[in-house]
């Protein structure tokens, strides 16, 4: 091949990779579809929290639809499900998730603590980074033998509570944070919420690793006189195991525990997948996505969403971790340190 041919073939090639890269930047603002290149990532992971496994089941293909609707790229979503600060330990470790979607702030803090995603995770979505909320509640035996009504039923002698471990689950930590707040926010004093939940953990048997080890303990091998869990898991753990055999009571008081998410970012940018992890955490504020949302019980943000599934929700007076405990950063410190609130609770029981 001579030389003036060859740089002609080198100046072709040069236009149309030109061309093709003008098109694809034209295609957004000409209502063209999108191109997948082999340079696109097509594939995520969504590392979340134990209890939003069927919410999860559900998003996902209605997210994976939604995106071939618009772009005409398939894309994959895969879910690892666990304990929430277990989870966050993972993803620290080297699982590369593209995204969290969590059940406290803390375990989010912890990633942006390890330089894994920014200090500034909550500006990056609305609410918060928060697409819903839930609250906890307790779930009795058929019949409520024990007459447990509200909290300070919980402290009572011969009363058998079932709750995971505050220490590792977001679940376990709500359910200290709401019986502790149910004394502050009625003015109790630290002393008097310390002295109360020590009597409700001294009426723990087990603790379990996860919301789900606690709901197989208490529906499965039938330990405990009531379980404190979510509001989003009471109907769910009615229809796995048989209508009728439990009843869900709602305490006068309790903590709104709020879902935060975030994109990893370190992981997303090495990965190439930040544009695709933002538009899948995106989908969670859509009327799609908060209708999956309600239907699965949590709390969605969209007001009239909330509204048309209101009845689902308990007629719950609730506090913040913000306004009534002094935010996430002081109960990390005070409360699940190593050392704190709950080790000296645990280390009195013994």
């Amino acid at each position: 091949m001579s030389q003036t041919h060859a740089s002609k073939n080198r100046s072709l090639f040069s236009n149309t990779r030109r061309q093709a890269l003008l098109l694809a930047a034209a295609a957004p603002l000409l209502g063209l579809p999108m191109v997948a290149s082999a340079e696109q990532p097509t594939t995520l992971l969504n590392v979340s929290y134990d209890v939003a496994r069927e919410l999860y089941k559900q998003i996902n293909p209605a997210f994976v639809a939604a995106y071939k609707a618009k772009t005409g790229q398939t894309i994959t979503v895969n879910q690892s499900h666990g304990g929430s600060s277990k989870q966050i330990g993972s993803v620290i470790g080297g699982l590369e998730a593209d995204v969290v979607t969590m059940n406290q702030a803390t375990d989010v803090d912890t990633l942006a603590e390890k330089g894994l995603t920014g200090a500034d995770w909550r500006s990056k979505f609305p609410n918060g980074a928060a697409p819903y909320s839930s609250t906890m509640l307790f779930l009795v035996r058929k019949g409520n033998p024990k007459g447990i009504k509200d909290w300070a039923d919980l402290a009572r002698p011969g009363i058998s509570v079932i709750i995971p471990n505050p220490k590792v689950t977001g679940n376990g930590r709500y359910g200290y944070l709401a019986a502790w707040g149910s004394v502050i926010a009625k003015g109790g004093t630290d002393a008097q919420a310390k002295d109360f939940v020590s009597k409700v953990l001294a009426n723990v048997p087990v603790l379990d690793g996860g919301g789900r080890g606690a709901t197989t303990t208490f529906t499965q091998r039938g330990i405990g006189d009531v379980l404190l869990t979510f509001e989003s898991e009471a109907e769910l753990i009615e229809n796995e195991f048989g209508k009728g055999n439990f009843e869900v009571v709602a305490p006068s008081i309790s903590v709104e525990a709020d879902a935060p998410v975030a994109i990893v970012d370190k992981v997303a940018a090495k990965k190439g997948s930040t544009a695709l992890a933002k538009a899948y955490l995106d989908f969670l504020w859509t009327p799609e996505g908060q209708e999956i949302i309600a239907q699965n019980n949590f709390r969605p943000r969209d007001p009239a969403i909330f509204k048309k599934h209101e009845k689902r929700y308990a007629p719950i007076k609730l506090f913040s971790v913000d306004q009534t405990l002094g935010g996430w950063a002081k109960v990390g410190k005070t409360h699940f340190a190593d050392g704190g609130t709950y080790d000296q609770i645990m280390a009195a029981r013994r």
